[in-house]
Parts: C-alpha cells; structure tokens; sequence
C-alpha cells in the first residue's frame, strides 16, 4: 500500500505541476488547466488516504497538518477555478495563475516534508 500511496501522491505532483505551470505559461486560465487540477486533488486525496490507512499513530504532525492544509487548499483552488471559469470574468481569468502559484508552492512544503520523512 506504501507503493501505492507514493505513485498516487506523485501523480499528484505531476498533474498539479502541469496544470499551474501551463496556465501560467498561456497566461489565461482554461478548462484544460482545471482538469489537471482536478487530477491532481483526486490523486493526492487518493495518496493521502492510502498515508493515512498506513500511519501508526492517530495524531498529526507537522507534516499531517500541512498536508491537510495543502489539501484543503487544493479544494478550495479547483472550485474557485470552476467559479471563474464559470462567471468568465476575464480579468480573474488572466489573474488566477498567482492564486495557482501560491497554492502550488504550498502544496510543495508537505510534499517535500514527505519526502524527506522517507530518508529517515
């Protein structure tokens, strides 16, 4: 099940990359950069619930509070972008990608606290 909650959380990394990085580079937000957001919240919850199942003890940590948070945040983000696209008010279209930005960094600090965990 660890390969497994790794793969997925990878996944995560991946589509969540590829959707902010490409929405940055284009400069407008679009239908195909929400999908990549979409993908990468259902592989990092799927990851996370694999994590969790896996963890021996109950209680959070610092990198279960921040992994939380950044999952929360990426919720928040994917419904957000389905609003703006939704209302297609264009300046909020141009706009978002410093709203993506920001989720993407913090997504970055429990993933990279996972990651260091694995060398321990």
């Amino acid at each position: 099940m660890l390969a497994l909650a790794v793969v997925f959380i990878n996944l995560a990394l991946i589509s969540y990359t590829i959707g902010v990085w490409s929405e940055k580079r284009s400069g407008q937000l679009q239908k195909k950069h929400l999908a990549f957001f979409g993908l990468g919240l259902l592989f990092d919850t799927v990851g996370t619930t694999f994590m969790k199942l896996l963890a021996d003890s109950p209680a959070l940590n610092l990198h279960g509070i921040t992994g939380l948070i950044a999952l929360v945040l990426m919720f928040f983000h994917t419904v957000w972008a389905i609003f703006v696209l939704w209302k297609k008010r264009e300046i909020q279209i141009k706009q978002f990608h410093k709203f993506s930005l920001a989720v993407w960094i913090l997504w970055l600090v429990p993933y990279s606290i996972g990651v260091a965990l694995s060398f321990i």
